[in-house]
């Protein structure tokens, strides 16, 4: 016999759930309907994902590429019935750097081709060239006299041996489990982030900037090395001391050559090396470097509203990309994830009472440039008093970013700000048949919703799914790896929490920042 229900357990219950399911914050059950009827039946989320990935490719912030890139984003927006769209420029960044050919193979003591990619803001080589390859470990100013004079014309591996993740390679890249959703739900204290602990520079030690001034002082051919641990994956970013120069034609021109290559490539030279058996390489690098400074650009659409017009929702992703691949997951994936939110929005007629705007960020991957030089110039700093707030502060309801990858959606990061859940837990509510069912108060970082909640604006994140495949910051980055579903549940996902936040009552609450 089963007891019998208190009354009072029983009316908690029913005013939990009531607040869950969306009964105290209005969830507009019509609309979902349309947006996900449009979104997962008629979707063109991949369509703009393999456009992306397949024609245009890599976009290096002020590259070629990137701006190319962003002349069609431009075009799309246009025709996706956005408005007022524009490239808007964020700062003077540098000249601009494209890679237009790599050529390497090892030629002895036995051929085979070798995959890799030179680090961007660096010089390319005269034509083709042919060079011993050597180690070189460099650590402290007393290791300089021990190669000075004896590097000139070589190949240089400069990275110690790399260890292949084997994990990776038998497990694959696992999708969360109900276990880690949970726990991510329970926490409902944010572990505090230690400080950093004081670090004191041991000036004996050499930066990487002062090891590759050495290297082109002495003459190298080219500059090896290898950061990656995956199979077949080149990771390499940009050349160091880049930002500190401006990533000026200057500072790219005194660099010398420096290709990234994949592991078993470059440990087998290594291990060759160690044997005192020679290795010869042969490779060709072309870099075309710009002749001028010129600016890094967002670019900005907008759907217009009405009463509350001059009320601002957004939403946004990252549209640069590092060198090496289309980076189809990072974040090529949360771009056309945006710009299909939009084109859901458009196609079943929303009609939004604040202007709802997609704005794709330039110079993320080199820090957040364009979404902070976007926050300080429309909405100011309150913590800054250089700065300050500027009336645009108080019009802005929210941003919604992704990043961290394709995968579906499975809740949304709070950042702390616990005056906001409920209102995005009831925006929740019509998914959780997409397994979207968790609010954790965590915060996460290092993408562009962070530009807006270290100001006190609310910026969030979704917490995604692991998504098997993905090769971010690689060479294996491509359109094969993602997953249609995902992106397909994910551009719904966002359409109407933009559709939400542009026609509630009031703006999204603002944690409490003391």
């Amino acid at each position: 016999m089963l007891p019998r229900p208190r009354p009072f357990a029983t009316a908690l219950f029913l005013l939990l759930t009531a607040a869950v399911s969306g009964d105290t914050v209005p969830v507009d059950w019509m609309m979902v309907a349309k947006i996900r009827e449009e979104g997962l039946q008629h979707s063109q989320v991949m369509d703009f994902e393999s456009y992306m990935t397949d024609v245009l490719g890599a976009r290096l912030t002020l590259s070629k590429d990137m701006q190319r890139a962003q002349v069609w984003v431009e075009g799309t927006m246009k025709q996706i019935g956005l408005t007022n769209v524009v490239a808007e420029p964020f700062m003077d960044y540098g000249v601009t750097w494209d890679n237009e050919y790599v050529s390497l193979h090892m030629l002895t003591p036995d051929y085979t081709p070798m995959l890799g990619y030179p680090i961007a803001y660096t010089r390319g080589t005269d034509g083709r060239q042919v060079a011993e390859a050597v180690i070189v470990d460099l650590q402290v100013l007393g290791d300089l006299e021990k190669y000075r004079g004896t590097l000139r014309g070589k190949a240089v591996l400069v990275t110690p041996p790399v260890p292949i993740d084997m994990a990776a390679l038998t497990s694959g890249m696992p999708r969360r489990t109900q276990a880690e959703l949970d726990s991510l739900q329970r926490v409902v204290i944010a572990p505090a982030r230690p400080a950093p602990p004081r670090t004191v520079r041991n000036p004996e030690t050499l930066l990487a900037e002062e090891k590759l001034a050495f290297y082109e002082a002495e003459g190298v051919a080219v500059v090896v090395q290898c950061e990656s641990g995956w199979l077949a994956a080149v990771r390499g970013y940009g050349r160091p001391g880049a930002r500190a120069d401006g990533w000026s034609r200057a500072g790219m021109l005194a660099s010398p050559v420096v290709v990234a290559i994949t592991p078993e490539h470059y440990n087998r030279m290594y291990r060759t090396l160690k044997r005192n058996i020679p290795v010869t390489i042969e490779f060709e690098v072309r870099n075309r470097i710009g002749e001028q400074t010129e600016q890094a650009m967002n670019v900005v659409g907008e759907i217009p509203g009405s009463d509350l017009k001059d009320q601002i929702v957004m939403i946004g992703a990252h549209f640069d990309t590092w060198q090496a691949s289309p980076n189809a997951s990072d974040n090529t994936s949360g771009v056309a994830v945006a710009l299909e939110a939009a084109r859901i929005l458009k196609a079943v007629g929303a009609k939004p009472r604040r202007t709802i705007r997609v704005v794709l960020w330039g110079g993320e991957e080199q820090g957040l440039f364009g979404s902070r030089a976007y926050v300080r110039q429309h909405f100011g700093n309150p913590y800054d008093s250089t700065v300050g707030a500027k009336p645009g502060y108080e019009k802005l309801s929210v941003y919604f970013n992704q990043d961290y990858g394709p995968g579906q959606y499975q809740g949304i990061y709070l950042q702390g700000n616990e005056q906001a859940r409920a209102m995005l837990a009831a925006w929740m509510a019509p998914f959780a048949d997409f397994g979207m069912t968790v609010v954790s108060n965590q915060s996460v970082g290092s993408t562009d919703h962070v530009s807006f909640d270290e100001v006190g604006l609310p910026g969030f994140q979704f917490l995604q799914d692991r998504a098997p495949g993905g090769g971010g910051h690689t060479n294996l980055d491509f359109y094969d790896t993602i997953q249609r579903d995902d992106m397909m549940k994910n551009a719904v996902v966002m359409a109407s929490y933009a559709y939400h936040a542009a026609m509630a009552d009031t703006r999204v609450p603002r944690k409490t920042v003391r």
